[in-house]
């Protein structure tokens, strides 16, 4: 049956995306090798990033890829990725990224057994090169990855799509808003066997695009799933926290350029009371850390480079952070976290619940983006919990007060952990929930293929081999539980040989 409506004119726009992403094709494998120079593309590993593999897929079994475009995606995934090695031992986990900084801590992170690659460019060489080689059985995109070609290959291909902690930025809603946009967007949407939104908001979002009522289910932010992991070495950490035991200590994490210059004013203002006082700054970027450090040192400033392992002599009150990786340990060494990413417009927040986790007094901007249903949650259970402050002159009144009154600081340390647990404590067995009915069990129907059932001893004496058209081939465990209880059979009885069950059957209602 011929498309009609807003869905034939999303297929014309794909067509018209993948032409334009052929031809452009050279320039953006030039483009590649561009940042590969510059340091922003892996050295070594930069072909993966053409569908080019340098691992080789599992010889047998389903496989689940896991796509993430960053750290902040991929952290997120890594509680559910865990959760499903250990309820599906059964199903390979290929993860992807696209960032260099996101390859470098989590390859460290992840279960031994998750293939670890760089996400293909979205052109239909490259993604038709990587689903040709890996062959995914599911594929589940963390948030807000909505390429084309990935999208639509895999469709074509049967692959189960699912869009996990899905979520739009306003900007994106506005663009895919867009009458030019939106039927491409709706065409992308409908091959979501999942959409799991991290908001109320976001689903009113991905509905208004047209995204199948039935594909938006609920399972909570996967940012507060804090996934704990062994650090392989410890002593730089424990040495540190040793030098700041008799510090007044607070810090500011995920600073964007420009918001250096408010939290160094208020630390110029609280080292005047508090002389013994140790401001902990983590950048967003590592190098935009070592550019601050220089501009200080130029000043006469004593300043400890994290990278370095300096550490903290008499009269110097500023520990530089210009390394990945560390924060969650970061913030367990410190009462007072100032999350930024925030001070400005055009910012969007970052993650508050990781500090929140580490038992630290929560302050952040005003500008927080999509975090702001994460900093509404968390205040509706306890108004404690997070602190918006406006600028440095809030700023330094509030961190007056909390380094002023112990009492305060301690609350506001409680309510922020007791909030992160309250929202924290089931999310992950949510999004396996959802995963798991919603896209893992769900067979792809009316696959019809030829298959050669090996019959056993007892049905020697009707023939040897059979051949016959079956709609499904299900994989059955030994436990006898699974897909099969929830299948009406009907037509041919059907043969088991090992733990595979082959029979003609449709989905019961």
């Amino acid at each position: 049956m011929a498309m009609t409506g807003p869905m034939a004119k999303g297929e014309i726009l794909y067509k018209i995306y993948r032409a334009l992403t052929y031809g452009l094709s050279p320039l953006l494998h030039l483009h590649l090798h561009w940042r590969k120079l510059r340091g922003l593309e892996h050295p070594i590993r930069w072909r993966e990033r053409l569908g080019r593999p340098s691992l080789r897929r599992p010889s047998s079994g389903p496989l689940l890829w896991f796509h993430a475009v960053s750290l902040g995606e991929g952290m997120a995934a890594i509680p559910v990725i865990k959760f499903c090695s250990q309820r599906r031992p059964d199903v390979h986990i290929l993860m992807t990224t696209t960032t260099v900084s996101a390859f470098e801590v989590l390859k460290d992170r992840l279960p031994a057994n998750v293939i670890y690659q760089f996400a293909p460019i979205d052109t239909p060489a490259a993604m038709d090169a990587f689903l040709g080689y890996w062959k995914p059985n599911w594929i589940v995109i963390m948030e807000s990855e909505l390429w084309p070609n990935l999208i639509i290959g895999a469709s074509k291909c049967g692959i189960g799509l699912a869009l996990l902690n899905a979520r739009l930025s306003a900007k994106s809603f506005r663009h895919w808003s867009r009458p030019v946009l939106f039927p491409l967007i709706s065409l992308l949407l409908s091959k979501f066997s999942l959409i799991a939104p991290l908001s109320s908001v976001q689903a009113i979002h991905f509905q208004l695009l047209q995204a199948p009522p039935f594909s938006i289910k609920f399972s909570g932010d996967l940012k507060y799933a804090v996934d704990e992991y062994e650090q392989k070495d410890t002593r730089h950490i424990e040495y540190l926290q040793k030098q700041l035991s008799q510090k007044q200590v607070w810090m500011a994490a995920s600073i964007h350029r420009g918001e250096e210059e408010i939290i160094l004013g208020v630390h110029n203002v609280l080292v005047q009371t508090h002389p013994d006082i140790v401001t902990i700054i983590v950048p967003r970027h590592p190098q935009h850390g070592q550019e601050i450090a220089e501009e200080l040192q130029k000043g006469g400033q004593n300043v400890a480079l994290r990278s370095q392992h300096k550490e903290l002599i008499p009269g110097t009150s500023i520990y530089l952070v210009d390394t990945l990786g560390e924060l969650r340990q970061l913030y367990k060494l410190t009462p007072i976290a100032v999350i930024g990413g925030s001070f400005f417009p055009g910012l969007a927040g970052h993650n508050i619940s990781e500090a929140a986790a580490a038992g630290c007094a929560v302050l952040t901007g005003h500008h927080v983006g999509h975090f702001s249903h994460m900093v509404r949650e968390m205040q509706q259970l306890n108004p404690l919990s997070v602190m918006q402050v406006s600028g440095m002159l809030e700023l330094e009144k509030v961190l007056m007060e909390l380094f002023a009154d112990a009492k305060i600081l301690e609350s506001r340390q409680k309510a922020a952990k007791e909030a992160f647990h309250a929202l924290s404590s089931v999310v992950v067995s949510n999004a396996w929930d959802v995963l798991n009915f919603h896209l893992l069990r769900q067979v792809t129907k009316n696959w019809l293929i030829q298959v050669s059932v090996a019959l056993g001893d007892e049905d020697e004496q009707n023939c040897d081999k059979v051949h016959c058209h079956v709609e499904l081939i299900i994989v059955r465990n030994h436990a006898g539980d699974g897909p099969l209880d929830h299948l009406l059979m009907k037509g041919f009885p059907g043969a088991m040989f090992g733990s595979c069950y082959v029979v003609s059957m449709e989905w019961a209602s």
